[in-house]
């Protein structure tokens, strides 16, 4: 009873698929525990495969039976030429990309931008999301929010049940949800990584495309870039709200695609489905501080972006080491799905992300 007078009752949800199922978190493969919005694959394009008798060594075979991998893939000059599955993952099946989908989120603003059903990034986010024209909110612009800096009050806190983050994940009313969070705090300068921004951009999309953005991803991304299987995006509740900031379920080799699409500078088979200006915005880091009063160096529009032994690499990633890897100067796509991420805390990613980006360099000979 506590539970609901408190408007927590969604921690009825959490504890049924978490502590309940013998489990602390989420999973990869929780999408039976909401509804989910289909994202029909009716253009299958295969993916060109070259053999070229790549394995892993022993040492990279311990590291992904250490952390859980079940997909890893290498995708070099737009074929594949290495893929393993592991725990009776395949192909064909899905995987919740959890933070991944924010970079899903951030291609599909850049499709609406370029078809002219979104202005400019510079157009404040009141303009169609009127409850926003405050003090504060008004100066709030779409690229604040691509870029994290909309200076809203989200509290992004992993561990703690009463936070946006568990709040968006298990709960059944994402619009009620972003009633409790505001602009706090000056738009434009810091750098908080926030999942309510991504949320709020899937609002604006919905708001000016006037279609789910699981309808409008079908329409101007899956099927264009040739999507192999159907994938699916987690709802709040029955023909309700996608959960933007986490929540899209796909193989990895559909994931790999996306990595691809933006190695092509938003190009598909001579298709320009994102702008390359846009692509180019995405992958570099945004001119902001970090909340330690450093120079962002990390991240993009919901993109994250690195260097690692002299090659720059930009970056999807969720939260239990989901990652599409794009290595630009080496044609290179990595994209590896699992159960748990390697963390160093001194490290500027996680430090799974150097490993899996060796694997796929020494593969292509690098």
């Amino acid at each position: 009873m506590v539970v609901v007078i408190t408007d927590h009752d969604y921690i009825y949800n959490t504890l049924a698929h978490t502590i309940f199922e013998g489990r602390l978190g989420p999973e990869i493969q929780d999408s039976h525990i909401t509804p989910v919005a289909e994202i029909v694959a009716d253009n299958s394009q295969p993916w060109k495969f070259v053999s070229e008798g790549y394995s892993l060594t022993n040492e990279e075979e311990d590291y992904h039976a250490e952390y859980q991998s079940v997909s890893f893939i290498v995708a070099h000059k737009e074929s594949i030429v290495y893929q393993r599955y592991w725990q009776e993952f395949t192909e064909n099946d899905v995987s919740n990309s959890f933070s991944m989908s924010k970079s899903i989120v951030s291609m599909l603003i850049g499709i609406a931008l370029k078809r002219g059903e979104i202005e400019s990034l510079d157009t404040p986010l009141y303009y169609y999301l009127p409850q926003y024209e405050t003090e504060l909110g008004k100066e709030v612009t779409l690229e604040h929010l691509m870029t994290m800096s909309s200076g809203f009050n989200f509290d992004e806190d992993y561990l703690n049940p009463f936070a946006f983050p568990a709040r968006a994940y298990y709960g059944d009313n994402l619009e009620k949800l972003m009633e409790a969070y505001e602009p706090s705090t000056e738009s434009g300068k810091v750098f908080r990584y926030q999942g309510g921004s991504s949320q709020l951009l899937a609002m604006v999309l919905g708001a000016a495309t006037r279609t789910s953005i699981s309808n409008y991803a079908y329409k101007h991304l899956w099927n264009p870039i040739g999507a192999e299987r159907a994938a699916f995006w987690a709802l709040d509740q029955g023909d309700g709200m996608e959960k933007a900031s986490c929540c899209f379920y796909s193989t990895a080799r559909d994931f790999t695609r996306l990595g691809q699409l933006y190695l092509n500078q938003g190009n598909w088979d001579g298709q320009q489905i994102v702008d390359s200006s846009f692509v180019s915005n995405s992958i570099r880091a945004a001119d902001l501080v970090t909340e330690d009063g450093d120079k962002n160096k990390t991240y993009g529009y919901q993109w994250w972006v690195g260097e690692h032994r002299g090659l720059n690499f930009f970056y999807m990633r969720g939260i239990k080491g989901q990652y599409v890897l794009v290595v630009p100067e080496k044609e290179l796509v990595i994209t590896r799905l699992g159960r748990k991420r390697h963390y160093v805390e001194d490290r500027i990613h996680p430090e799974d992300v150097y490993h899996f980006l060796d694997m796929g360099l020494r593969m292509i000979g690098e």
